[in-house]
């Protein structure tokens, strides 16, 4: 539990700062005045001021803002230096500058993975690579590097035997045999049912080689690896926009969760799951949904197309639907949640 408040915290800390601090740069370099610079909601934790700007952590970690003057056309005290004084263009900037971040932070993780943790390509013999804590492997005593030499009397010699030895054995004891250096034993391992992979497993990663690639390499590994991701995320998105399922969404309790189990794996995976979700995070803003990043890059475009901005009616009443929106959203990915939790499901 504590781990998984630990990652949760962690991977929802980094992603908001880094979405904030592209709205609060972006802001300050075209001439707006940021009031408050935030980090989590409710009450404040921490709080200094530097400047004009008050700099704060809240106690719920789930989101963050940037309390810029002038976003009220209509409470603009900030006169030119106001969010609504300034041109379309920059406004533009400021809006998109937060899911642009969440773009940017993946490459540098994934190049610091590669250069510094290097390139991993799975391992075809059946070593045990990871033992997750609680799970049925390590009740069993396993280890990382034991090497399966058996499962139920018959020999094995690759990781996908291993697995194929496993997978359909939900429940039902398995028998191993273990090489441990130069000892030899058995040991009796029950699979339980994953809902994620729709199989049974018994909480053990395989074993990897590394080889640690240069400085350009690895650079370029990064931007393969988002672009590939996020090509993924956009066509996962557009299947599911087809098929008006919410099935797989996941709020905050699910990703916590998803946190917790990926941090038990190590720091480099959690580093991995962060990149992943800024993407998703990044991708989600730009959604044309009032109330989102790509809501109100929409109402700017609109403005720019008219020569005027909305009303402030027209503003409220498109930011009121925005609101119902993601509440509806959040409700059903909560519910998700719930499920997951409560039922494996």
């Amino acid at each position: 539990m504590v781990l998984t408040i630990a990652a949760a915290i962690f991977v929802f800390g980094l992603l908001v700062l880094v979405h904030e601090l592209g709205h609060f740069v972006t802001a300050k370099m075209t001439g707006m005045r940021v009031d408050e610079f935030a980090i989590g909601f409710g009450p404040k934790l921490v709080s200094f001021q530097h400047g004009e700007t008050v700099y704060s952590i809240r106690a719920i970690p789930l989101g963050g803002f940037n309390d810029i003057a002038g976003m009220d056309p209509e409470n603009n005290d900030a006169g030119s230096r106001g969010y609504c004084e300034k041109p379309v263009g920059s406004r533009m900037i400021v809006i998109l500058a937060g899911s642009i971040m969440n773009f940017i932070l993946p490459l540098i993780l994934f190049f610091g993975i590669f250069f510094f943790a290097g390139v991993s390509t799975p391992n075809p013999e059946p070593i045990l690579g990871t033992v997750l804590a609680g799970k049925p492997a390590a009740e069993a005593g396993l280890q990382n590097g034991d090497r399966v030499l058996a499962i139920d009397g018959q020999p094995i010699s690759s990781w996908s035997e291993f697995v194929d030895g496993v997978k359909d054995n939900t429940g039902n004891p398995v028998d191993l045999t273990i090489q441990r250096g130069e000892a030899t034993f058995d040991a009796e391992v029950t699979p339980t049912y994953d809902s994620s992979t729709k199989r049974a497993m018994v909480g053990v990663m395989g074993s990897v080689n590394t080889r640690y690639p240069g400085l350009v390499e690895s650079a370029s590994l990064a931007v393969q690896k988002t672009g590939a991701i996020l090509y993924m995320m956009v066509d996962a998105l557009y299947k599911i926009i087809l098929e008006l399922s919410g099935a797989e969404l996941a709020g905050p309790i699910g990703v916590a969760q998803m946190a917790g189990e990926v941090a038990q794996m190590g720091f480099v995976p959690l580093l991995n799951f962060a990149a992943f979700l800024s993407l998703n995070l990044g991708i989600v803003n730009l959604f044309p949904i009032p109330a989102l990043d790509g809501g109100h890059f929409l109402t700017l475009c609109v403005e720019a197309v008219r020569g005027k901005p909305l009303s402030p009616a027209a503003l409220r009443y498109t930011q009121n639907v925005g609101i119902v929106l993601l509440l509806l959203l959040m409700i059903l990915a909560t519910k998700n949640d719930i499920v997951r939790v409560l039922f494996g499901g």
